[in-house]
């Protein structure tokens, strides 16, 4: 999910744009066909379109599953209530991941540069990794889609974060022995674990990291819920 946010933060991100957009410049530019490199922004590769052949939003009715432009969790709304309704997981906790999540660029070419000399980063709006993705999809809707899918249709980032909540959910004791409500555990499952929550719940105390994600969740509560009516 997002132990990549055991780093700095947007700043990070920043700097790792700048390397990362110009290195695809020198790459595009010095290609097999000579031809040279349109300008790779994020604002206009966002704007680009999706890859021939690549598999449809997992819902064309929501909200546009790329965007042009920056990008804003309460955007995607719609396809936040409908998945989270699929799952049974509540909305609001669906959209406050995303808002936990947004703290780095999410251009697909970004993305996926990032990933080229990191194979093990996250994908997607909602930082899945690909064992969270492959562990999750069997038997639900999406089983038929790809993990490296994830950066390009930001519904499918949605709804396999939705019912990646939901199992954590469904790991829970009926009554943990802490005073977290079970949203937040949930939470805490999808930035550490599903060991770590499990090993909160019983009252193993939290550690910074998990902690620092859990006060941004609560941080984010409000606007989440209000995202979501």
């Amino acid at each position: 999910m997002s132990e990549e946010q055991k780093g700095p933060g947007w700043g990070r991100w920043l700097v790792i744009g700048v390397v990362v957009v110009a290195g695809l410049g020198l790459i595009r530019g010095n290609g097999h066909d000579g031809a040279t490199s349109a300008d790779p922004t994020p604002s206009a590769a966002a704007s680009s379109a999706p890859p021939s052949g690549a598999a449809p939003s997992a819902d064309p009715s929501a909200a546009p599953s790329k965007p042009p432009g920056r990008y804003d969790p309460a955007d995607y709304a719609a396809p936040v209530r409908q998945y989270a309704a699929e799952a049974g997981v509540n909305p609001q906790l669906l959209m406050a991941i995303l808002y936990n999540e947004s703290y780095k660029p999410h251009d697909p070419e970004l993305e996926r540069a990032w990933q080229r000399s990191k194979p093990d980063a996250s994908f997607g709006i909602a930082n899945m990794h690909r064992a969270a993705f492959d562990d999750t999809k069997p038997g639900r809707p999406f089983a038929s889609r790809q993990w490296e899918e994830l950066p390009d249709d930001r519904n499918l980032a949605v709804q396999a974060a939705a019912w990646h909540l939901h199992d954590l959910a469904a790991q829970l004791p009926a009554r943990p022995s802490v005073s977290l409500s079970r949203d937040e555990l949930v939470a805490l499952g999808y930035n550490a674990g599903a060991g770590n929550m499990l090993a909160f719940a019983r009252g193993v105390k939290i550690g910074s990291q998990a902690q620092s994600y859990l006060d941004r969740l609560r941080d984010n509560w409000t606007k989440s819920g209000e995202a979501v009516k």
